[in-house]
Formats: C-alpha cells, sequence, structure tokens
C-alpha cells in the first residue's frame, strides 16, 4: 500500500495523544514515528499537531488529514478483505462503538458467535456514552454503532432497528413479582438502584416517572454489573433493558418485570458512517446482530 506505513504511524499517533505510546502500539522506534510526523508536516507546510504539556493534539489541518487517513485505510482494508475473499481467507476486523449495557449483554454472545464462526476476525469493542458511541463512527474510529435512542444524523446510516422493552429488574423474592408488569411508581417505595446521570437509561427512567415523584436512588452508578448485582439482594429495584438481562435471566438469577404502556420500550440502531462501504466483516457481523438481537423473547415484543 502506497504511503500505508505512514498513514497507520498517524493516525495512532491521533489515537494517543503521543508518539511514544503510538510507538509502543506499533513495535518500533519513537523517532521512526517522529520523522513520519515530521515529514508529513513538511509535506502540508502546515502542523498536524499542537504539541501540548499533556500530549499531541490535532490542528485544524491535523483533523481534516486525519478523516482522510482514516478514509484510505478503511477503503485499503475493504480491497484486501475481499482479494482475500476470492482465496476463501475470511480475515479482518470489526470494530463497533456501543454503550455499557449492551457490551456486557447480548452484544457479548454475538461476538463471541461471530468469532467462532470466523476466528481470523478481530473485534475491537469501545464503550461510550451516545455522543462518544456517534463521533467513534462519524470521525471513522469505529465502523459500526449499536446505541439505544440515536438522534437522526444525516452522517449516519441505520443498517437495523430493533425495539426493545425496559422493565424493572428484582431479586426471585421481591414483594414485586406478584406483578406480571409494573409502573415506575410502583418501585419508588423500594430502594432503587439507577444508572447514574450520564446514562442515557437515567433520562429514560425518570420520564417514565409520574410528574410529582421524586427519585431518590440508594446507590447510583455507570457499572450495569454492579446494578445487577446489588439488585439480587432484595428488596432493591432496577431498570434494565430485557437483552441487557439475558444470561441472568437464563440462569435463573434474576427477574424481569416489564414497565406498563408504549412508553417502556426503548429503540436499538445499528448503524454506520453514511459514505463509504463496509468491509466484509462488518457486513456479515451486522447480518448476524439483525439475527440475533431481532429473536427477543415474546415478552419483549408483545403489543400492550
Amino acid at each position: 500500500m502506497l504511503h500505508g506505513r505512514a498513514l497507520r504511524y498517524l493516525d495512532e499517533v491521533a489515537r494517543h495523544g503521543s508518539i511514544r505510546k503510538a510507538a509502543r502500539v506499533l513495535n518500533v522506534s519513537p523517532s521512526a514515528v517522529s520523522r513520519f510526523v515530521l515529514e508529513a508536516e513538511a509535506d502540508l507546510g502546515t502542523p498536524i499537531f499542537e504539541r501540548l504539556p499533556r500530549g499531541l493534539q490535532l490542528t485544524t489541518a491535523g483533523d481534516m488529514l486525519l478523516g482522510h487517513i482514516r478514509d484510505t485505510l478503511r477503503a485499503h482494508e475493504v480491497i484486501r478483505a475481499q482479494v482475500r475473499g476470492l482465496k476463501g481467507m475470511a480475515r479482518g476486523e470489526v470494530t463497533v462503538a456501543t454503550m455499557a449495557t449492551l457490551a456486557t449483554g447480548r452484544l457479548a454472545d454475538v461476538v463471541a458467535e461471530y468469532r467462532e464462526a470466523h476466528p481470523q476476525v478481530d473485534f475491537r469493542v469501545t464503550v461510550g456514552h451516545r455522543p462518544a458511541v456517534i463521533e467513534a463512527v462519524v470521525s471513522g474510529t469505529c465502523e459500526l454503532a449499536l446505541a439505544y435512542n440515536l438522534p437522526q444524523d444525516p452522517r449516519l446510516q441505520r443498517v437495523a432497528e430493533f425495539q426493545h422493552r425496559l422493565g424493572a429488574v428484582v431479586a426471585h423474592d421481591h414483594p414485586l413479582t406478584i406483578k406480571s408488569r409494573v409502573r415506575v411508581s410502583d418501585c419508588l417505595t423500594y430502594p432503587l438502584v439507577l444508572a447514574d446521570p450520564t446514562i442515557s437509561l437515567r433520562e429514560v427512567v425518570e420520564n417514565l416517572a409520574p410528574a410529582h415523584a421524586v427519585i431518590r436512588p440508594v446507590v447510583e452508578t455507570n457499572s450495569m454489573e454492579m446494578m445487577k448485582r446489588l439488585v439480587r439482594r432484595s428488596p432493591h429495584v432496577t431498570f434494565l433493558n430485557r437483552v441487557d438481562v439475558d444470561q441472568e435471566l437464563r440462569d435463573g438469577d434474576l427477574a424481569f418485570l416489564p414497565l406498563e404502556g408504549a412508553a417502556g420500550r426503548q429503540n436499538l440502531s445499528l448503524a454506520h458512517r453514511a459514505r463509504g462501504a463496509l468491509s466484509p466483516a462488518a457486513s456479515r457481523f451486522v447480518d448476524l446482530v439483525r439475527r440475533r438481537f431481532a429473536a427477543t423473547p415474546q415478552t419483549e415484543h408483545e403489543l400492550d
């Protein structure tokens, strides 16, 4: 690939904000990376990185160049994968930006299933809040986004959408389990374990509560694993999507009580950047996500 090494080196420096960190990832000397940076800046006639005490930060020109670099690297990887496909090889890399609740739930199972069928395909899964997920795909850091309630954005192309049921998650001996469905107001008399305000799920829950209600969680966290662990002890209550507790429900560790009404649903979208083609490996993964996330239990897609 013409100038391929230079593009990769510049991309890694931008990712890590440091020549030394990029050199460690690339397994080359810092001087080699620094030389490519200086040559690129000399070629453009302007700095690509601003040298700051905390590290390197892209200049406006560098940001423009990085978009071109990632487009070029991605296009090259697509061609390489297609050529390998002609030889019957199934190599490649799938990069996904997603939310924490999805990464530790069904998405992990889907990635594992995909890897069993295609062991030569590598994965890089990045977890963040909704704005970070969008930015990762738009910037080219990740090829796919899987997230709840993505806003309409002309820079994104949605390739699949699913509706998932939101519900109260409790221990099997919790008093609420006498109900088949609940309202948020039913749960407010119990100690609440809630996602902290940085996670979009918190806003969804608050919007479903009565207007006069005051929601006071006894525990706030951005860790879904902590939320699920705490509610195993009655009478704690948390709120999660049905797919977030797939494994726990299969194992019989927790109970899921759907929230009443159509408002107790979240839209899950799988998207990629509006321009450019997906790599063959990513296209295969999209197909698997469509099948596995659409194959939800009956309680998730019953009409109210």
